[in-house]
């Protein structure tokens, strides 16, 4: 039986177009025509003029930190229930990151306990917090809407994660347009992808500028090599940005199929005493799905884990949801407010095979060999 993946790369067929031009004219450096079209054309469907290429999510983080000014001795609230990536910068600038747990409705950072937590660290250091990093898990929309209003009041500058999260909309907005920075990621099981590569979103012009002079090394600009800051090797290879042009090309296809992915797991499995799938809470929530997720009820007949296990020996793969940052070893010594929302997620959550080049039989396959397991 072929094996089933969680999420593969999807050619369009249009990526070779881009890299025999890039090919053909030497442009195989970080730096070309490419890369200027493929910010331009990410621009293009963001409604946002100011995008950086950059080599990875992660680095797109960095530097909205970096541009935020935050340093070491700060505080960086940031979501709990995420990828490691999103909390890693924050020790890069020699910062220190507050964890914040998740509200139930996206499974994204509650607002509420952010707002518990940033007067609980201006009590304890007599400092609020630098900077928020909100994350849309899983392309789900976080509660924008209240993050920025308690982010106003404190007056805290919000990244949005947007990694998970490209063709994502809240309120008819896309993710990664709503905070100060956005940040994208291109890594291979992404919507789309540039083999490895992210992207930030500028609020101005001369921000963009700032963040290609830290990403090319902070070079001044003399007739020689001049450095008065720190710089990083961030920015993104025109054949990379090669591939994210073709991409680009097929973007609302991938996402179109993403949905319905998601659309038959929520059909397969509507009704089922043991099983809940992750579904937009409104319609001011429109999720890519870049990853379906399903729950299972506590007196489902398998875990969470033991049903990966199960679907491994049927060739599925499946990925437990994201364990949160405030249990990662790690992280053990930072502040976190929980409210256990998202160890319940962790204990009982399961993401499904959602790559946009998967057929409806194989979901179907999927979905049959679950619901076998999950009798009730």
């Amino acid at each position: 039986m072929k094996y089933i993946k969680l999420s593969l790369p999807h050619s369009g067929g249009f990526e070779k177009k881009y890299i025999d031009e890039a090919l053909a004219d030497d442009w195989i450096v970080p730096l070309g025509p490419h890369v200027n079209l493929f910010e331009k054309l990410l621009g293009e469907y963001l409604h946002a003029p100011h995008v950086v290429a950059l080599s990875a999510g992660t680095a797109a983080i960095h530097l909205a930190l970096v541009l935020l000014g935050v340093k070491p001795g700060d505080e960086v609230i940031c979501q709990s229930f995420t990828f490691s990536a999103s909390a890693n910068p924050i020790l890069y600038q020699g910062a220190s990151p507050v964890f914040v747990d998740s509200e139930p409705l996206t499974w994204n950072i509650d607002p509420e306990l952010m707002r518990q937590a940033i007067i609980d660290r201006h009590a304890v250091t007599g400092r609020y917090p630098a900077a928020i990093i909100a994350v849309h898990l899983y392309g789900m929309p976080a509660q924008m809407d209240r993050i920025l209003a308690v982010a106003d009041e404190f007056g805290i500058p919000v990244v949005e994660d947007a990694a998970e999260a490209l063709g994502s909309t809240f309120a008819g907005k896309p993710c990664g347009t709503l905070g100060k920075y956005g940040i994208l990621s291109f890594n291979g099981n992404k919507i789309i992808t540039t083999s490895g590569g992210g992207a930030l979103i500028c609020p101005t012009q001369d921000a963009a500028r700032r963040a290609l002079f830290f990403a090319t090394q902070a070079r001044e600009n003399r007739p020689y090599y001049y450095h008065e800051h720190v710089g990083y090797n961030y920015r993104l290879s025109n054949i990379s940005a090669a591939i994210g042009c073709g991409q680009m090309e097929v973007l609302d296809e991938h996402l179109q199929r993403r949905r319905e992915i998601n659309a038959l797991y929520a059909k397969a499995f509507s009704g089922h005493p043991f099983i809940k799938v992750h579904t937009n809470p409104s319609a001011d929530y429109n999720s890519n799905y870049w990853l379906s997720t399903i729950l299972l009820s506590p007196d489902a007949p398998l875990t969470a884990d033991q049903l990966r296990v199960a679907l491994a020996d049927r060739n599925i793969e499946t990925r437990l949801l994201w364990r949160p940052m405030h249990t990662q070893p790690v992280f053990a010594s930072a502040p976190a407010y929980v409210n256990g929302v998202s160890d319940d997620l962790f204990a009982r959550g399961l993401c499904l095979p959602s790559g946009s080049s998967l057929t409806d039989d194989e979901i179907q396959t999927v979905s049959n060999a679950i619901l076998d397991l999950c009798h009730a």
